[in-house]
Formats: structure tokens, C-alpha cells, sequence
């Protein structure tokens, strides 16, 4: 009968044994593998998000806060700041792009963010249909914005005030869709792109409105600190933050800490940032991965304990098939080859676990922060741990086989006679 074929009829013959042992070893494959995969499909994302920025400029508060809010787009904005800050920034000989963005309103959950033509640059997305934004409330849709709110050009809507979906808070003007862009697979699939002067026009005129209507009851007595209020308004106008990428690397040394020290805005670099927020969460992916090592070796004493019983449990059979000229091999293989399907069928159902398990990870991030993170494998890392389950499975394989070399044939056999 071929060797295989005796394997499966063993596995079979204790399937609990089979079960438990499949059973842990393809959590501990699923824990490694998914952990891993998530985290460098997270990092790739993040990274190729990042497109030329090299240095955002914000109101004070949190740096990661300042990333995550103009780069990433899933957290809230520090504040805002002097459009003339633009301006000064952009005139800096090191310099290369200043790029403002504006936000504060959102559609349906997708955020609307007023910039200049250089913003679609950064992410190198195109147009796939309709015309770039000419004219004000006129907005380009990112892919996955057209997709799932079935927006398609010459359509309107209005937004609403905030970041996250509210439609208590609409504002009166509307805007016009003109262009779809095609997908990048980055943060730009999420976004609204608009004009500065549309993020300008929607406020300043829901602003107007609340003057018109003080003004109505105190007209002579505000006449004169509204008109200057409208000049000094129009003089100051605000944005959200500033894209910078330098003309070499003099910039990205002096300027950041020149900003942070001698204006009232501060710089933060969105390499580093990530880089100290990986840090952070690379202690969780260290510990989920320690924990997916401890039940990898928790699975593999079961192995041992398994196959060992079974040795223990047919010696009698094990020495009889060695009387009729089977070889210590032949015996080895029939239970290496039990051995042997446990971790392979243990790292099919691993892998399908951990597919799983980063499908609905995946889908959690997707509703809660608007981001669709694409899945990507690390093939060294995937190796590497494969290889550390290979080596540790074999080592107890071999441990629970190793009685085999000293069964004492005639004495197994008399015994039982």
C-alpha cells in the first residue's frame, strides 16, 4: 500500500488528534501571515501616498495630527492659516511647489478639499472624463467617489459643513461635477477636488448671510465695521495647510525648523512622521507576531504528541512490517508523511484564514476612514516565516519519529504474543 495512502488512513483514525493539530497550526500560520501582510500593505499605501510632499505646513498642534489631516485625510485639520503664507512660501528660492489645500466640508462622508492644479500632479492622476476645474463650485470627482455615490458630470449636490457625513448642516450654494479623474489607487480616489475660491465662496457667503441679518436690525450702527470686517476679510482669506517639495535637499534641512521656530504655523515632515508612527504600531504587530509564534509552538508540541502516541501505540505493527522487510526509512516515511499533510493542509487553511480575516480588517478601514488600503505581499517576509514553520514543524516531526531507531523488534513482538 503506498506510503500516503497509510498517512491519510492515520490521520484518520484520530481525527481529534488531526483537528486540534490542523486546527492550531493554521491560526498561528493565519496570525503570521495577515499581521505581516497588513502591515506592509498599510506602509506601501501610506508611502505611496506621500507622492513628492516633502514638508507640510499647518497651524501649531500635533505634526502626526497635521500628516494624517493633509496627506492621509483621516484625521481633523489643526486650524487654519494665512493664505499670504502661501504666497511668501512659494516665493522661497528652495521651493519648488507650495501647494495650499483648504477643507472643512464633506459629501456623503467624502471630504471636499479646495487647492490650486498642482494637487492632482502630486498624485498623478488624470483625467478619465469631463474637463479640470475653470470656474468656481465646480468640482473633479476621484474614482471611488464617482463609483459609489453614481456621480456622473453635470451632476450637483450640496455639502454639508464638517468632515464627517451630516446632512443637517447643507450648505445653500451647490456644486457641479465637470470631471472624473481616473484611479490612482491613492488618497485622491476619495476626494473631492475643488477650487480655493469654491471652499472661499461657500463660507463667505454663509457668512454674508448671518451679517445681512444683524445688519437688517442695527443698520446704521454696523454699516461702517461691516464694510471693514468684508476688506479685512478678503485681505486675509485662510487655508488648511501647505504641500511643500523642496528644489534640493538645503530646503528640507533649514526650512522646517525655520517655520517651527520663527512663525506661529509649524513644518512637519511626512516620511519621519509616518516612520515614528509605524514605530508605534510595530510594538502591536511584535506582539500579535510573538503570540502567533507561541501557538505556532504549541501546535507543533501536538504534532509531536501525536505522531509520538501513534509510534507508541502501533509498535506492534510498526515491527511486524519491519519482519516482512520493510527498512527504518520506509517506517520513517509513513510517519514523517502524517506528519508531513498536518502542516501542509495546516498552512493551505492558514493562509485561507488569514484572507479572510484581512478582508474584513480591510472593509472596517474602508467604511470607518473613507481609505481602501491595497493588499500587497512581502515575498521575503512571507518566506521567511514560512521557512520558521517549516524548520519547527520538521524538528518535531523528527523528535516523535526518532523511537522508531531504537524499537526493540523481537521484544515488541513477544511481548505481544
Amino acid at each position: 500500500m503506498n506510503n500516503w495512502i497509510i498517512s491519510i488512513k492515520n490521520i484518520l483514525h484520530k481525527p481529534l488528534y488531526a483537528f486540534l493539530s490542523i486546527f492550531s497550526l493554521s491560526i498561528s500560520v493565519g496570525l503570521l501571515l495577515g499581521i505581516q501582510q497588513l502591515d506592509s500593505s498599510i506602509q506601501n499605501q501610506f508611502t505611496n501616498t506621500l507622492g513628492n510632499i516633502e514638508m507640510v505646513v499647518g497651524a501649531k498642534g500635533s505634526p502626526l495630527q497635521l500628516v494624517l489631516s493633509s496627506v492621509l485625510h483621516i484625521d481633523n485639520p489643526t486650524g487654519n492659516i494665512k493664505y499670504s503664507e502661501v504666497e511668501k512660501l512659494a516665493k522661497n528660492p528652495l521651493v519648488k511647489t507650495a501647494i495650499p489645500i483648504s477643507y472643512g466640508d464633506n459629501y456623503k462622508g467624502y471630504r471636499i478639499v479646495g487647492t490650486t492644479a498642482g494637487f492632482p500632479k502630486i498624485y498623478e492622476a488624470q483625467l478619465l472624463k469631463g474637463k479640470g476645474i475653470e470656474n468656481s463650485m465646480e468640482v473633479v470627482l476621484g474614482n471611488d467617489v464617482a463609483q459609489k455615490l453614481n456621480l456622473q458630470i453635470g451632476d450637483t449636490f450640496l455639502s454639508s459643513h464638517g468632515l464627517s457625513e451630516n446632512a443637517i448642516e447643507e450648505h445653500e450654494q451647490s456644486f457641479t461635477v465637470v470631471g472624473l479623474y481616473k484611479p490612482t489607487y491613492k488618497v485622491i480616489d476619495k476626494l473631492i477636488v475643488t477650487s480655493l475660491g469654491s471652499i472661499w465662496d461657500v463660507h463667505y457667503h454663509e457668512e454674508a448671510e448671518e451679517e445681512e441679518a444683524i445688519h437688517r436690525e442695527h443698520k446704521e450702527e454696523l454699516i461702517h465695521e461691516e464694510y471693514e470686517h468684508h476688506a479685512h476679510k478678503n485681505e486675509d482669506k485662510e487655508v488648511t495647510s501647505i504641500l511643500v517639495s523642496f528644489r534640493n535637499p538645503m530646503g528640507l534641512m533649514t526650512m522646517p525648523r525655520n517655520i517651527n521656530t520663527n512663525s506661529n504655523m509649524q513644518a512637519a515632515l511626512p516620511k519621519y512622521e509616518l516612520e515614528r508612527l509605524f514605530r508605534f504600531t510595530g510594538v502591536g504587530v511584535k506582539a500579535i507576531s510573538w503570540i502567533a509564534y507561541i501557538i505556532l509552538l504549541i501546535s507543533c508540541i501536538t504534532i509531536f504528541i501525536s505522531l509520538y502516541k501513534m509510534v507508541r501505540e502501533r509498535a506492534f505493527d510498526l515491527a511486524l512490517m519491519r519482519t516482512y522487510g520493510a527498512s527504518n526509512f520506509q517506517l520513517f516515511r509513513i510517519v514523517a508523511f502524517e506528519g508531513v499533510l498536518i502542516v501542509f493542509i495546516s498552512l493551505i487553511f492558514g493562509f485561507l484564514f488569514s484572507q479572510i480575516g484581512l478582508y474584513f480588517i480591510v472593509s472596517l478601514f474602508k467604511s470607518q476612514f473613507q481609505q481602501e488600503v491595497i493588499l500587497t505581499f512581502s515575498t521575503i517576509k512571507m518566506l521567511n516565516s514560512i521557512l520558521i514553520i517549516l524548520i519547527i514543524s520538521m524538528v518535531s516531526i523528527l523528535f516523535a519519529i526518532f523511537p522508531i531507531l531504537k524499537m526493540n523488534i523481537s521484544k515488541i513482538l513477544s511481548d505481544e504474543k
